[in-house]
């Protein structure tokens, strides 16, 4: 099992975790740590959530992986699900944070997601990288994956609330900062 710490945060469907992600990413930036992986951001039209993208954090290459609009074999919540888009984009950004980056990001490990075969065993590897990882996901999801992550002796939970959302980027901070001086 690696020996980094893993953290893992969790929150309701709208708590803004992408946006506490990046704090996160700006507060280790500024400690010259880098971080490199995934960031997922919902795609808005009118105040209204009509799909998502992801992101590789390292390379800012976007592409969306779900919408409403798009038609696929893989449908979830209504969204029409592009797993291609995901793999090619997202999958590809979290291995390449795990073999360049001092952190991993992966956000986030949501129902749409775990439908691709090779995000969920990229996930399942970078967990046993000797590195700090940070992994998201919503606070009531039950699928298999974050049900393993959960029971890992390594992997710090913590939830994001309205309460600690404001403070919870600086124990992260700390946690990965007093990590990589350990390590």
């Amino acid at each position: 099992m690696a020996k980094s710490l893993k953290i893992g945060i969790s929150g309701p469907s709208g708590i803004q975790k992408s946006e506490t992600i990046k704090s996160i990413i700006n507060m280790l930036d500024e400690e010259d740590v880098s971080i490199g992986g995934m960031l997922t951001e919902p795609i808005m039209e009118d105040n209204r959530r009509v799909g998502f993208q992801v992101m590789d954090w390292q390379t800012r290459e976007k592409a969306v992986f779900a919408h409403l609009d798009l038609n696929s074999e893989t449908e979830i919540e209504g969204y029409g699900v592009d797993l291609d888009s995901l793999n090619e984009v997202g999958v590809k950004a979290i291995r390449n944070g795990a073999n360049e980056e001092d952190v991993i990001l992966v956000d986030e490990i949501g129902k749409m997601q775990v439908e691709s075969e090779e995000f969920y065993d990229t996930v399942k590897k970078v967990l046993e990288v000797d590195k700090p990882l940070i992994l998201t996901f919503e606070k009531k999801s039950r699928n298999p994956l974050l049900q393993e992550i959960r029971r890992r002796d390594d992997v710090r939970m913590l939830e994001l609330t309205d309460v600690n959302k404001d403070l919870l980027p600086y124990k992260v901070l700390d946690l990965i900062k007093e990590d990589i001086k350990g390590g």
